[in-house]
């Protein structure tokens, strides 16, 4: 029998993609934000600092991809340049397809058979245990970004007072900063519970079983066995050789990321009421807001929700006459350019590699999945 296309397989999430999508861009358009800004919004904009965020934009990208090998590495050691192929196909993948399902391309592009030494099987990769260490580098880079988040917008000055909404949306700006919070609790109660099953497996699944077992014994033996399976992308935490390179490529991975988005947003004009330029900390809120938006699985290229996340962080802290001008400039500049960076970088891995084109497809499900060849 032949199996569903992709798209059959993912018709309901594609039309449930493709209804945000509109949704989004016809609130943005009706508050008088534009996807394609009016030429005179880039009148000032310091065009050498173009070139400068897509050098901060590859190094970033490049921390973000590698750091991936230290959460591998309980497993096997997978060569730097294989992780950053298929990662920066992942990437990609992330945004060209709705729902973050380019998620699951990472895990079947790096799984791998394993080889026999001395009667045991090493260097094997499944596609769970791959999961699970993408599961905790979302955890980690979650609560580390909510935690740079909250700690802006207690300590950075924001224009007083505060709109009531986003400017050219009703999105009141309140609930942003709520949302922002609520972030940190979040994320530290998804890292404290895939942490509890790590470290005290068998107290965890007497908890989990004790309090879903009441509703069907089946339930509570797969949500435990989920847990159980996610919970070993944390091994890296009990080697500090993984743990500490692992967490230190992360900080540089943020910083970048927040150092780029300033550059480009002073390079744009973004400029406060009284004539001085976005700082670096503003940048980090931005990133933050950013953030909190692309969370919620939805539209293809993040398109919307993108933008709502920069206007939302840009309106707590520049005039509406900023964010609607120079500010929509940057909007534009930044989310064109990292699509297309994501676009290019994997591409540059496909082109030519007959192996990472099929292990796309496979992940995609255009093709039935098989079996990575053992490694020789």
């Amino acid at each position: 029998m032949e199996k569903p296309s992709f798209l059959r397989k993912n018709a309901t999430k594609l039309v449930a993609s493709a209804v945000i999508t509109v949704s989004l861009v016809y609130m943005l358009s009706k508050g008088g934000l534009k996807f394609i800004p009016d030429a005179s919004t880039f009148d000032h904009v310091r065009w050498w600092t173009v070139p400068v965020y897509v050098l901060t934009l590859a190094a970033m990208n490049y921390f973000r991809a590698v750091r991936w090998r230290f959460l591998l590495r309980s497993f096997a050691d997978i060569p730097r340049m294989r992780v950053l192929a298929v990662s920066w196909i992942g990437f990609a993948a992330i945004q060209v397809l709705p729902f973050r399902l380019g998620e699951l391309v990472r895990p079947y592009m790096i799984r791998q058979r394993g080889r026999e030494e001395n009667g045991k099987i090493v260097g094997r990769v499944s596609v769970t245990a791959a999961t699970g260490t993408i599961v905790a580098e979302r955890v980690v880079d979650g609560l580390f970004l909510s935690i740079v988040l909250a700690i802006a917008l207690i300590t950075v000055p924001h224009v007083e007072p505060l709109p009531p909404t986003v400017v050219g949306l009703k999105v009141p700006v309140a609930a942003v900063r709520s949302a922002g919070f609520a972030m940190v609790g979040v994320f530290g109660a998804a890292f404290a519970t895939i942490a509890v099953f790590y470290f005290a497996r068998d107290l965890a699944r007497r908890m989990t079983f004790a309090v879903f077992g009441l509703i069907s014994k089946k339930l509570g033996e797969k949500l435990a066995g989920m847990a159980e399976n996610l919970a070993d992308g944390l091994h890296f935490l009990g080697r500090g050789r993984d743990a500490f390179p692992f967490l230190f490529e992360t900080s540089i991975y943020w910083f970048l990321n927040a150092f780029g988005m300033w550059i480009l947003a002073w390079g744009c004009g973004v400029i406060h009421a009284d004539g001085t330029g976005i700082n670096l900390a503003e940048a980090a809120a931005l990133m933050g807001t950013l953030g909190v938006t692309i969370l919620v699985p939805g539209p293809p290229g993040l398109l919307g929700t993108f933008q709502l996340g920069i206007y939302a962080g840009m309106t707590m802290y520049f005039p509406t006459a900023i964010v609607e001008g120079p500010g929509a400039a940057y909007v534009f500049l930044l989310y064109g350019i990292q699509l297309a960076w994501q676009v290019l970088a994997a591409g540059g891995f496909l082109i030519g590699n007959h192996k990472n084109l099929e292990q796309l497809e496979e992940a995609e499900g255009i093709l039935p999945p098989t079996p990575a060849p053992p490694v020789s």
